[in-house]
């Protein structure tokens, strides 16, 4: 269960379009066919820069026909932009937990 929801904290990445400290406030649900599996609730407090931002707090996951739990995660990340229309970004993340989860995730981005 706990793959599903860090996968779910996985699917945004935060866009720095400022510098400075920032709230997050996100809810990231799953689903298998139309089945709610269950939802995690980040509740964060962050600093982003230029290009770059790092944020973490408490998480409030709620699976499907299970207990509550209040956990902690974070994020860090950032992009470079290589010219004008390409950029590349990534980001790292955890979840405590039982077991703790970490994920990361990279890509490139292209502006028409």
């Amino acid at each position: 269960m706990k793959s599903i929801i860090i996968a779910g904290l996985l699917i945004s990445a935060a866009s720095a379009a400022q510098a400075g400290p920032y709230a997050n406030v996100e809810v990231n649900s799953s689903y298998t066919g139309s089945d709610n599996t269950g939802s995690a609730t980040d509740v964060h407090a962050g600093y982003e820069g230029t290009n770059w931002y790092v944020q973490g707090g408490p998480v409030l996951l709620t699976p499907d026909n299970a207990d509550t739990e209040v956990e902690l995660s974070g994020k860090a990340g950032g992009s470079y932009g290589i010219n004008e229309a390409l950029s590349v970004y990534g980001e790292v993340s955890f979840l405590t937990g039982a077991t703790n989860s970490y994920g990361t995730k990279a890509g490139l981005k292209y502006n028409f």
